[in-house]
């Protein structure tokens, strides 16, 4: 497999994902425009691409792209991205071929280690008095080593904007839920939707005239299960470089309570042959993701 494979898969990932949750934004906005006046519109995009090679190889991408549009009265966020690493290992052997003589044979295989894809949007609207204001969302996201293939969630609530002005915002919101997760190895006796609450807690901060800071920490409740406690928390720091150009330094911290369960082979022996049944564990309950990136803005 060559450097550029995962890079193509991830990029293919990401268009079919564009695709799809691109009439739907289209509606959306159309909807909004035609009741209020128009929308001011951003977009940001962040890219993060490493690779190693020699006598090992990685490759790690990461890709994230924020469409933001606001009035006077409402506001409208949508944001896809994701991350992919893989890695490459060569197992060698060697056969006696004569007299201080080996045949070495090489067999390069790649192994994904890492892959997190997330499409997610949002309507804010304000009702006119002390802040508060009213939302609703919708959300999809995979996340394979973490045991779901699909999760897709919707969300209505309510919040209050604490602090608003030009260099502070802090905001926070409660709201109902609705979440279908697909898992890889379904719990057996479990249901694939489930009711919920959700809160949110955001915070932006405005540290000089290039240096901002955001940190963001949403948690979701499982009413049908309250062991399922998830935390979604997400934090950066962002350098302007130029009108268009930023730097920008994130940690995003995944945590569930209640992990799904992902099937384990069963071996006739320690280091034996696999027997043909699984077994099902819970997954690791933590996921962390540090990235750097190039920010382009439009």
């Amino acid at each position: 497999m060559t450097a550029l494979a995962p890079f193509r898969h991830f990029v293919t990932t990401v268009l079919k994902l564009s695709a799809l949750t691109g009439a739907l934004l289209a509606s959306t906005t159309a909807a909004i425009e035609a009741q209020d006046s128009a929308f001011a519109w951003e977009n940001a995009t962040e890219f993060s691409f490493v690779t190693t090679s020699g006598n090992a190889s990685s490759n790690t991408l990461g890709l994230k792209s924020t469409l933001s549009g606001e009035n006077d009265v409402s506001k409208f966020k949508m944001e896809i991205g994701g991350i992919r690493a893989s890695s490459n290992f060569t197992d060698r052997s060697a056969i006696a071929a004569g007299a201080d003589a080996f045949t070495v044979f090489e067999e390069t295989r790649t192994e994904q280690s890492a892959e997190n894809y997330f499409a997610r949007s949002r309507f804010d609207r304000d009702l006119g008095e002390n802040n508060f204001f009213t939302f609703g969302g919708a959300g999809w996201e995979r996340n394979t080593f973490a045991g779901f293939n699909n999760r897709f969630s919707l969300v209505a609530g309510v919040g209050d904007a604490w602090i608003d002005d030009e260099t502070t915002l802090f905001k926070t919101d409660i709201g109902g839920t609705y979440t279908i997760q697909k898992d890889l190895d379904p719990t057996p006796g479990q249901s694939d939707g489930f009711g919920g609450l959700r809160a949110t807690l955001e915070l932006r901060r405005a540290l000089n005239e290039t240096t901002e800071f955001k940190s963001t920490m949403i948690a979701d409740e499982n009413l049908s299960n309250t062991d399922d406690l998830r935390l979604d928390w997400t934090s950066s720091l962002t350098v302007a470089l130029s009108e268009g150009l930023a730097f920008s330094t994130s940690y995003r911290l995944l945590f569930d309570n209640d992990p799904a369960l992902i099937g384990v082979p069963v071996l006739d022996a320690p280091g034996g042959t696999p027997t043909g049944a699984k077994t099902l564990i819970s997954s690791n309950g933590t996921d962390g993701f540090l990235t750097v990136s190039l920010v382009i803005k439009l």
